[in-house]
């Protein structure tokens, strides 16, 4: 397992206190996306990977997200095993809908 973490500064503030929101299941090929409150204007991503060295597009999908969703005052964790980035996007835009 590979563990990467980014922090990203928030523009859309969610209201504190939100209710975690849980998309997607851990399995072969899959992942899930878990949002949570977090103390600060920032956004967090921590991510555990069955893949390792894909850093930089870990980095890439993330920066995607969060330049179309600007999470601010989240921690966003991510299991994952193996899924593609598209599946990853996906299960980010899921959990983003979810939000209050």
């Amino acid at each position: 397992m590979e563990s990467l973490s980014f922090t990203l500064p928030g523009r859309r503030p969610l209201p504190a206190g939100f209710a975690p929101v849980l998309v997607g299941v851990v399995a072969s090929g899959n992942l899930e996306v878990m949002v949570e409150p977090a103390a600060g204007s920032d956004c967090t991503f921590e991510v555990a990977t069955s893949a390792r060295g894909f850093a930089p597009i870990w980095q890439a999908v993330v920066r995607d997200f969060h330049d179309r969703h600007g999470l601010a005052g989240a921690r966003v964790s991510i299991n994952d095993m193996g899924a593609t980035p598209a599946v990853v996007s996906l299960r980010l835009d899921q959990a983003a809908a979810g939000l209050p």
